[in-house]
């Protein structure tokens, strides 16, 4: 059988199976399962676990685990709430200066801990009832949290980057760096639309409430003392510095990548601990059940994909379809824009964990050739991927807002977050004429990439 035919074969029967609603996890690792006993050696069977074992040997994704630790801990503690409220605090003066408080928040959340949903919940549970509280519409605040988590997946420490560096074989420390420019351009183009935003149902309101605006409460102003202010402070500093703290250790050389994980998640347990008394038994049960679950589900979900992207490689079903891209002989920036397209359509239903590891043998050895920087495709596709978490159907972050914020139908809060998408789609473009973006700060501390 030709390997075309087996190629279509493997890919309709991913398709298949995971159509039937089975866990992505046991789809993939059936699929590959089943591809195994009919096209490869009979022995093949014995060395599953072998090769998975094997394929997940790898000292960089000892470091997942271990930065879910940090995100939970903080996650399960009143960081996000205090966050929130500190930067509402100095921020209220702004126009929109709400709306660009649970950015920030959101921001400095995900920076800490390093997962989407996680920043969703924390900021969200806080922001989400005091924007509407203060007039802010349903899909408006819906929009600037759900987009805003996304930022868990760009800004270090990132799992998903930590994937993309075993997948692509680049530095996660250059990858970390490289997420950090575009992840503040994002958080100000973010901040820029909600201020547009808040001047608009601004505007809307005094027109509809001339007559008596103290109906409305976004015509109201609030405002803080320096008091207020300064005394916000004291219990959002420990977590800035234990954020800088784990980036000083990893960029200074003092600790690898797994060593600096294992660092943040020891000092989020001494900091939740020292401030928020979270040290009883009963208090860091969730903490560690939540961090074995997430990390148990996730390993799972790589292992499995890793075994399928195995797979896929001996059957030479992954080196056929390059070699076809490349002899396709497409213009580079029009390979790149098939292969952006095709990550937002698998991320119709793909978490980026799988695509990652699925895609990766396929479409990084013709971008390589076509003259790409593997460590800046990998943070616009961690952008792609970004969008993903915030447009249906999968649209992860929307059912995270659902579930904290059930008041806002599903029609807004989709409505919501369609603007932050089309910001994305623009970071994306930017990124693409003015690569410095994401390259200028990982040469300036690590020096150019070796050839």
């Amino acid at each position: 059988m030709s390997t075309l035919a087996v190629g279509l074969m493997y890919g309709g029967a991913t398709l298949a199976v995971m159509a039937s609603g089975m866990p992505i996890a046991l789809a993939l690792g059936a699929v590959a399962v089943i591809f195994m006993y009919f096209f490869m050696p009979a022995a093949s069977l014995d060395t599953v676990t072998q090769n998975v074992y094997e394929e997940m040997a790898s000292i960089t994704l000892l470091a997942i685990p271990l930065f879910i630790l940090k995100g939970a801990a903080i996650g399960k503690s009143k960081a996000g709430q205090d966050l929130y409220s500190a930067l509402h605090v100095w921020m209220g003066r702004i126009p929109g200066g709400l709306g660009i408080a649970n950015v920030f928040a959101c921001a400095l959340f995900a920076a800490m801990a390093g997962s989407s949903p996680a920043t969703c919940s924390a900021i969200g549970s806080a922001g989400i009832p005091e924007m509407r509280k203060r007039g802010y519409s349903g899909g408006f605040a819906a929009g600037v949290i759900a987009a805003g988590g996304t930022l868990g997946i760009l800004l270090p420490p990132s799992i998903t980057m930590i994937l993309y560096a075993v997948a692509a074989e680049q530095s996660l420390g250059r990858l970390f760096l490289a997420g950090i420019g575009p992840g503040l351009l994002l958080v100000l183009l973010f901040a820029t639309y909600a201020v547009l935003r808040f001047k608009a149902e601004y505007a809307a309101a005094q027109r509809a409430y001339a007559a008596d605006p103290a109906q409305h409460p976004i015509l109201s102003n609030e405002r803080f003392t320096m008091a207020m202010r300064f005394g916000a402070l004291p219990r959002v500093m420990p977590f800035v510095v234990l954020l800088s703290g784990v980036m000083i250790a990893l960029y200074g050389g003092y600790a690898t990548p797994s060593e600096t994980a294992g660092l943040g998640g020891i000092l989020a347990l001494v900091l939740i601990a020292s401030i928020y008394g979270v040290w009883r038994p009963r208090d860091l049960g969730p903490i560690l059940e939540s961090t074995l679950k997430e990390s148990t589900m996730l390993m799972l979900i790589i292992g499995m994909s890793l075994l399928y992207s195995y797979v896929m490689s001996y059957l030479h079903i992954s080196q056929a379809a390059a070699q076809a891209i490349v002899a396709m002989q497409l213009s580079r920036w029009v390979l790149l824009g098939a292969i952006l397209v095709l990550v937002v359509v698998l991320g119709f239903f793909l978490p980026p964990v799988s695509i990652i590891l699925m895609t990766a043998p396929i479409i990084l050895p013709p971008l390589k050739d076509a003259g790409f920087d593997l460590i800046w495709f990998g943070v616009v596709m961690t952008i792609v991927m970004e969008m993903g978490l915030i447009h249906p159907p999968v649209g992860l972050n929307i059912f995270v807002i659902r579930n904290i914020a059930p008041d806002i139908p599903l029609r807004d809060v989709i409505w919501g977050t369609l603007p932050f998408v089309v910001l994305m789609g623009f970071a994306v473009v930017l990124l693409c004429l003015v690569p410095s973006i994401s390259t200028f700060l990982p040469n300036l501390v690590m020096g150019p990439p070796s050839r």
